[in-house]
């Protein structure tokens, strides 16, 4: 009798190496890491496809409606779009030194190609008026603490890191596949 009839009529199997269980364990979490790992790329490098821009809110000035460390993704404006921004919209503009900065349009001044603005948590409107060259763009949509996660990530050891994560994800896929075989 050879050992393939001996195994179907003893009802004995051979164990693989590692079962099924920790192959398939390894198989999921590996999925889970690179699964997480492109959506946190997504959250910056998707919008761009799309022509919008992704900034870190840093500072109180448009609290409650925009919290600090949230994201907000800015759709850039053109220039003849300037003199259609309305009150009430929330841009994104630059300011010398300061970066970008996120405020409430008050009023369009089509004539001067300026706008007044404000930060909602602020009592007045800004002292500078924002001339249209210093337009960045419409802010479409915010979302909180993703902006505290994009720092992370985006400064050179989080990328670091998220690469490390990656290769650990691919791994585990690996070493399920060798654990089933």
């Amino acid at each position: 009798m050879d050992n393939d009839n001996l195994t179907k009529r003893s009802g004995y199997q051979k164990r693989t190496r590692g079962g099924k269980i920790i192959p398939a364990l390894c198989n999921i979490l590996g999925i889970l890491i690179l699964v997480v790992v492109i959506a946190l790329s997504l959250i910056v490098v998707g919008p761009k496809a799309f022509g919008y821009d992704a900034y870190n809110i840093t500072s109180t000035s448009m609290t409650p409606t925009i919290p600090v460390g949230s994201i907000v993704y800015v759709k850039k404006t053109l220039t003849d779009e300037l003199p259609s921004i309305q009150a009430d919209e929330v841009i994104a503009f630059t300011r010398g030194e300061d970066g970008i900065i996120v405020h409430r349009v008050v009023s369009n001044h089509v004539v001067e190609g300026e706008l007044i603005t404000k930060g909602d948590y602020n009592e007045g409107n800004d002292i500078l008026p924002v001339p249209y060259a210093n337009v960045v763009g419409r802010v479409w949509k915010h979302f909180p603490l993703l902006g505290d996660l994009m720092t992370i990530y985006t400064s050179t050891a989080g990328k670091i890191n998220l690469l490390i994560f990656a290769v650990c994800g691919a791994l585990l896929n690996i070493l399920a596949g060798r654990l089933r075989n």
